[in-house]
């Protein structure tokens, strides 16, 4: 019997009403394993009702009180790591040591929601004018809503709606059609804790979920993860309709290495980066461009590295990259390899004929290296999201900085070397959110702010960190005076307030 992922509105599971349901696929065997109710208008404003009616109490509700529930969701979600790991391997397709991984980065953003009192502290000055204070203070929006990417379906929803919650709001989450299982378990664990029922609620669906959750009058801010186009949908489709929006898109990762970087370092780095979760990573490295005469062997040591790479079921331990998402999104990422060769480019490795025993009508790829990559070329200048790795050459650092600001992503960059004025000018000068040094992935950690420049972000704020807090927060000012009992009236006074 096929299992059936329902929507979560109001504390419990709602079941589909509208008739309608999306296939979600095992990536390894291409076998369908799982319906998904696809959500309608009313189903949506069900949803946002169950929302809005819990936030009449929630939103006044004392941050010990939501503290203590988050507290004890965080040790549930630990107890259960494991097997949230197992619902993201069997829909997504990631090796579970990648899955653990996922759902252990989405508890650093609990975490950081565990102490938001401290975020949440305000400001005061006294005496600012005879008997007057002013202070500051941040207040929650109301119903926020989050629009996941299925490429990690338990930790994107946990940079978004833990620190909603604990702000005092309450949260729609729409997450991925494709691997749905794991926003569902959240939920589970989030009614476990004691979270009280409407202040988190999921709704699964396409883009009629979507648009309604955008245009709809009580959703005051709405947070997204995924592609540049839909990103750029999101941020003026909602803004229109008045809502704080952070949308999070695509990217073209470009890591630099200088000729004086360690060569093996920098190789390993540039495995790990390309070719970890299949590549269907938004800060995954996507480009390699190096400096000098070091291209040959760097490409060289890569090529060693990446044909060791075992590629298998994800729930092989022995596995180290598992298959793509859908057989369409696989078909796409081969294409890129298959035409590199007519726009320029030296094909290393080719992986698109590959595939695994006994799993062969699995989401299989292998891993692709493409050298001497021309600008021009397909496979430079969208964002692939599969396991390929181009490496373009430039002969000096400026070039290379020149060509990597060219580029209209600004998500994540890195640089490798030896030289520490080299990397200090690297980050001051390209322009991208996220930088690493000798550090291929720069994920920031909770508490500093996850979010690109350029195309990779539409909307003011970057996502968790105090940039996070803020956003699910407005803030307000109070001017306070109490005269002293012994003060004698002073009158009308036109004018403005004396503060001297």
């Amino acid at each position: 019997m096929t299992k059936i992922v329902n929507h979560w509105i109001g504390g419990k599971t709602a079941e589909g009403a509208s008739g309608t349901y999306g296939p979600v696929t095992d990536p390894a065997t291409g076998e369908v394993t799982t319906k998904v109710a696809f959500a309608s208008v009313e189903e949506v404003d069900a949803a946002v009702a169950a929302a809005k009616e819990a936030y009449l109490s929630w939103g006044q509700s004392s941050l010990a009180t939501r503290t203590t529930i988050l507290f004890r969701f965080r040790a549930l979600l630990d107890a259960h790591r494991d097997e949230i790991a197992g619902l993201i391997t069997a829909e997504h397709g990631k090796v579970h040591s990648d899955a653990l991984g996922e759902v252990a980065r989405g508890l650093e953003i609990v975490d950081l929601a565990c102490g938001i009192s401290v975020q949440l502290k305000g400001e005061l000055s006294t005496q600012v004018a005879s008997r007057v204070d002013v202070s500051s203070i941040r207040q929650p929006l109301g119903v926020v809503a989050g629009i996941t990417p299925f490429n990690f379906p338990a930790m994107v929803p946990m940079w978004m709606f833990p620190l909603a919650i604990a702000c005092g709001n309450t949260f729609v989450l729409k997450p991925s059609e494709k691997d749905p299982s794991a926003s569902i378990r959240l939920a589970e664990l989030l009614a476990e804790a004691g979270l009280p029922d409407g202040v988190f609620n999921v709704v699964h669906g396409d883009k009629v979920a979507v648009d309604r959750l955008l245009t709809h009058p009580d959703v005051k801010a709405v947070s997204f993860v995924g592609s540049t186009p839909i990103a750029r949908y999101i941020h003026t489709t909602a803004s229109a309709n008045g809502k704080r929006v952070q949308a999070l898109g695509g990217a073209k990762n470009h890591m630099l290495v200088l000729p004086d970087a360690d060569l093996d370092a920098a190789a390993d780095a540039a495995v790990s980066a390309a070719y970890g979760s299949a590549g269907e990573r938004c800060m995954a490295i996507s480009a390699v461009v190096a400096v000098g005469a070091i291209g040959d062997t760097l490409v060289e040591k890569i090529r060693e590295r990446a044909e060791k790479i075992k590629i298998g079921p994800g729930n092989d331990p022995t596995s180290e990259m598992g298959p793509l998402i859908t057989k369409v999104h696989r078909d796409k990422v081969a294409s890129y390899v298959t035409n590199a060769a007519s726009e320029g480019a030296e094909v290393v490795l080719d992986g698109t004929g590959y595939t695994v025993d006994g799993h062969e009508n699995g989401h299989w790829i292998g891993i692709s290296l493409l050298d001497k990559v021309p600008t021009s070329a397909a496979a430079y200048q969208d964002e692939i999201f599969g396991p390929v790795l181009c490496v373009l050459r430039t002969e000096t650092y400026e070039e290379a900085l020149d060509l990597i600001n060219s580029s209209p992503f600004g998500n994540g960059t890195a640089i490798f070397t030896r030289d520490g004025g080299a990397a200090r000018r690297f980050q001051l000068e390209v322009e991208a959110g996220m930088v690493g040094v000798n550090v291929p992935i720069p994920v920031p950690v909770g508490y500093h702010s996850f979010g690109g420049w350029k195309d990779s972000l539409f909307g003011d704020h970057h996502i968790y960190g105090n940039d996070g807090t803020h956003f699910y927060t407005r803030g307000k000012v109070v001017t306070t005076r109490w005269p002293d009992p012994a003060d004698a009236p002073t009158g009308v006074d036109l004018g403005f307030p004396r503060n001297h």
